[in-house]
């Protein structure tokens, strides 16, 4: 049955920030939504047997703010009753979809079964889409995260989450420390840290159907597009999105965007009134809408080129000082999250730096900084002025 939610009342075109591994974390997203919002945005794909097993520290993809809605849970993996569990706990923690990842191209991922790899299996690709509707129309119905069979680590550390949501305060992370908590600001959140009774009473939590989208490609080794956007109609997800490259390309080439207009036709045909978005090498704000004329979908999720660019949705280029405000601003509300070494936001930074002089210089001191407080100095010292 079609359930579209919140992709019903989106205007078209769509034009939505996609989900990318090591890349649209929790701070990421803050700052796009912040710098200029697009019309949806989805987290970083989490796999669904390791939080199915009781992998609480993967909840950190799940970190967001209110500013991000509509906020999209992507999901990948091959077990069916997983991605259940996992959709139940999407819609305990308030996200307004979930997206089943079907494109991921990475070897470590399609070799498993998942990821891209499932277009090859389009018999359990429908199994999956069934679950995740099971799971948030259970969730809708009554069910308790206890009896959908969520780890208990896991229901553990989504009370807290949740709690934290409530109150206002930054979001306590799977794994953190009392200690930790009071140095990134969120004190008082880990009160009885690993102590929460499974028990506890959600509060203020929406019982409510959340719609099932997925995200793929046109094909595995070869482009099969038409064929395979056939069966996940049968299964009506609310939003289809298409890469335009085959597993097989990786991200090498140029995306077919011509093969993305034929299967955006099937979808239209259906009369099923699912939108279909193309993704695939967008490189600005007025490409997006040409595409969008051009091949005839409903809209584009953008990648790449929104990294270093949390303002791509706003059409237009940030001066260097609203660049550089913003690159200070990223690692220091990356720091106060304080849900991962300060490491992972390096690559941010780097992508930051282009287009002004000085930029390499800055590249290479910022993948060396430890902390915000260093960023600031690296930017002081290569631009010659103080920034607040």
């Amino acid at each position: 049955m079609l359930f579209r939610g919140f992709w019903e009342n989106l205007k078209k075109p769509i034009i939505g920030l996609a989900p990318m591994d090591g890349a649209t974390d929790a701070a990421f997203r803050y700052m796009v939504a912040k710098c200029h919002k697009p019309d949806v945005m989805m987290t970083e794909f989490t796999n669904v047997e390791g939080m199915a097993r009781g992998a609480s520290k993967m909840l950190v993809s799940f970190l967001y703010e209110e500013i991000e809605r509509p906020i999209v849970g992507q999901l990948f993996g091959v077990e069916v009753e997983s991605y259940y569990k996992c959709s139940v706990m999407l819609c305990a923690l308030g996200f307004d979809g979930v997206d089943i990842n079907m494109g991921c191209p990475v070897n470590k991922v399609a070799r498993k079964g998942s990821g891209a790899a499932l277009i090859k299996t389009p018999g359990l690709a429908r199994e999956i889409i069934r679950a995740c509707k099971r799971g948030v129309k259970d969730w809708a119905d009554g069910i308790s995260l206890e009896g959908a069979g969520v780890h208990e680590n896991i229901i553990i550390e989504i009370k807290k989450m949740v709690e934290g949501r409530e109150g206002g305060k930054v979001p306590a992370c799977a794994g953190m420390t009392e200690g930790d908590a009071r140095m990134t600001g969120g004190a008082g959140m880990t009160e009885g840290l690993g102590k929460v009774s499974p028990g506890t009473t959600f509060p203020k939590m929406p019982r409510k159907i959340i719609p099932v989208s997925v995200k793929t490609r046109i094909g595995y080794d070869e482009i099969m597009a038409d064929e395979w956007v056939k069966h996940l109609l049968e299964e009506q997800p609310a939003n289809i999105t298409m890469h335009g490259r085959t597993l097989k390309q990786m991200y090498m080439g140029k995306a077919n965007w011509e093969v993305l207009a034929k299967a955006a036709k099937v979808v239209h045909e259906s009369g099923l009134g699912i939108s279909f978005l193309g993704n695939g090498d967008v490189e600005s704000m007025e490409d997006a809408y040409r595409k969008v004329k051009e091949y005839g979908v409903d809209g584009v999720l953008v990648g790449r080129a929104v990294l270093g660019n949390p303002w791509f949705f706003g059409g237009k280029d940030a001066s260097l000082k609203d660049r550089l405000e913003i690159l200070v601003e990223h690692a220091r509300y990356f720091q106060e999250l304080g849900h991962l070494s300060f490491f992972n936001i390096r690559k941010h930074l780097g992508w930051y730096c282009k287009g002004f002089d000085g930029a390499k210089d800055c590249l290479m001191k910022l993948i060396q900084v430890e902390n915000a407080e260093e960023v600031v100095e690296v930017v002081k010292f290569i631009v010659g002025k103080s920034l607040v």
